[in-house]
């Protein structure tokens, strides 16, 4: 409750007292207009009430940490603001009310806070007088917080550091228009340099930021490398209107998502422990006499099995497996894979789109594809990393990785670090990191290393050609006789 980690404080001060000018002993009156929507307290304005610092010994000060809630509000727009060093000296009036932290309460979780109060939980509780909302001071203490959510506190961090930075460029471009005039109408030189200098920064960042509303290019640029590069050939074909090549790298593309989710589905459910029979189905497949290996029906078969909730049951809330799970239990995205399986099945067996047709099956399975890509989202949230380094620190005990970030259309990526609370991870192995920042080891399901054929950095899965184990990329369907079988047995796949 909001009581056990705040002092509920009603303010004070609903006097009229003669106003002050704002200045040296001068102290600002907070109203619920200084409330602003981040979370903070407002600057001062013209319009800001001040009180001589005589008179405001009779109200009740803020100071820094208290989070004013208001009392009275319009219905729908509660909002709440953390007082900071730079908003006092102030007091409030009778329509706010001060929560004291009584504990220390981490900014992170203090934001989750923020985040519930005025996210209408207020509104909820408060009862309507006179056109307004209003809720008493008790109502306020005993209202039940959220537990703190480390997933969710992340979000909000980013969403409200997104917000400031978007709001500090909204200021530079103002600043930027403020400045090309002068007070005679005329512009030197140096200051037109500059305007268009600023100018061309301001619209190459509004131009990448644009571009994120456009799925195709967070395909290209957010997704797994084998899922990013598959779309770039799509996007090449179907734009130069090559309607074959079209048609089957679309096809191919859908494949190679699911492949990619299944096998990151199949090692997830390995390290949590999470027996899937159609991981064995698979293992039958890889050891029987004929020649071909896994195909769409046994990614699909995979995936179908993890979107049971029975499977997953005990699982945390922000385990992985969870999203994989649900990327086909979505109708539409369901009935997209069963439309590209059909389409796939019918190529393998010469039963080919004719010419006259051919236009319109590239935007239906286009469309189809998109839908599963978008059902799949959640992939930008789960880095596909290669971990090239680990250096283990026994005093802070924590590991330091060196590591490359396998999002997006090319594997030639800068290499970054991060700390792990363990040693136990692998170098040289393929992870999927997780949105709580979790490492899930994809070995032996999915392996990193430069093609033979290609000689360009691939991702490998397990296959078989002509009654041989071999591995095959996601990315060009290269194959290596290089098979680590001891490890597949160990994953249950020999």
């Amino acid at each position: 409750m909001v009581k056990e980690l705040f002092d509920v404080r009603k303010g004070r001060g609903h006097r009229r007292l003669p106003p002050a000018a704002p200045g040296p002993g001068a102290v600002r009156v907070l109203r619920f207009g200084d409330l602003s929507a981040s979370g903070s307290v407002r600057p001062p304005s013209d319009k800001s009430p001040w009180i001589t610092e005589t008179d405001a010994q009779a109200w009740d000060a803020v100071q820094p940490g208290d989070v004013l809630v208001p009392r009275s509000f319009p219905r729908g727009s509660a909002r709440v603001a953390v007082v900071r060093e730079a908003d006092i000296p102030a007091v409030t009036t009778e329509h706010l009310t001060h929560l004291r932290p009584t504990l220390d309460i981490e900014e992170p979780y203090m934001r989750l806070i923020l985040a519930y109060l005025g996210s209408g939980a207020l509104d909820y509780r408060a009862r309507s007088v006179g056109g307004l909302a209003h809720i008493s001071i008790r109502d306020i203490g005993e209202m039940r917080l959220p537990d703190r959510d480390d997933m969710l506190t992340e979000a909000l961090s980013e969403i409200v550091k997104a917000g400031g930075e978007l709001r500090q460029w909204s200021e530079e471009a103002e600043s930027i228009v403020g400045s090309v005039f002068s007070p005679h109408g005329d512009t030197d030189s140096s200051a037109r340099r500059q305007v268009i200098e600023a100018g061309q920064l301001l619209r190459l960042r509004a131009d990448a930021a644009g571009r994120l509303d456009d799925f195709g290019y967070t395909v290209r640029t957010r997704f797994p490398f084998p899922i990013a590069l598959r779309w770039r050939e799509v996007e090449a074909r179907v734009s130069s209107e090559d309607l074959r090549p079209a048609y089957n790298a679309i096809l191919a593309a859908a494949e190679i998502l699911l492949a990619y989710c299944a096998l990151s589905t199949a090692a997830l459910a390995r390290d949590a422990s999470v027996e899937l029979s159609s991981v064995a189905s698979l293992r039958t497949k890889l050891s029987s006499k004929s020649g071909g290996g896994p195909g769409l029906g046994e990614w699909v078969n995979i995936l179908a099995e993890a979107g049971s909730a029975r499977k997953r049951r005990g699982l945390p809330d922000e385990h992985p497996l969870h999203d994989f799970g649900q990327l086909l239990t979505n109708v539409d995205a369901d009935e997209a894979r069963k439309r590209v399986a059909r389409r796939r099945n019918d190529e393998a067996h010469e039963r080919r789109v004719d010419d006259v047709n051919l236009p319109a099956a590239v935007q239906e399975s286009l469309a189809d594809l998109k839908i599963l890509l978008e059902q799949a989202t959640f992939l930008a949230d789960m880095p596909l990393i290669e971990v090239t380094s680990v250096d283990w620190n026994s005093f802070r005990r924590e590991a330091t990785l060196s590591f490359r970030r396998l999002m997006g259309d090319h594997p030639v990526v800068p290499t970054e670090t991060m700390t792990n609370a363990s040693s136990a991870v692998e170098r040289r192995s393929l992870y999927l990191v997780g949105r709580d920042r979790s490492l899930h080891l994809l070995r032996p399901f999915l392996l990193g290393k430069v093609c033979s054929e290609c000689r360009t950095w691939s991702t490998f899965h397990v296959d078989k050609v002509a009654g041989a184990i071999a591995m095959k990329t996601l990315e060009h369907g290269h194959l290596s006789s290089e098979v680590d079988s001891i490890s597949l047995q160990e994953a249950g796949l020999l």
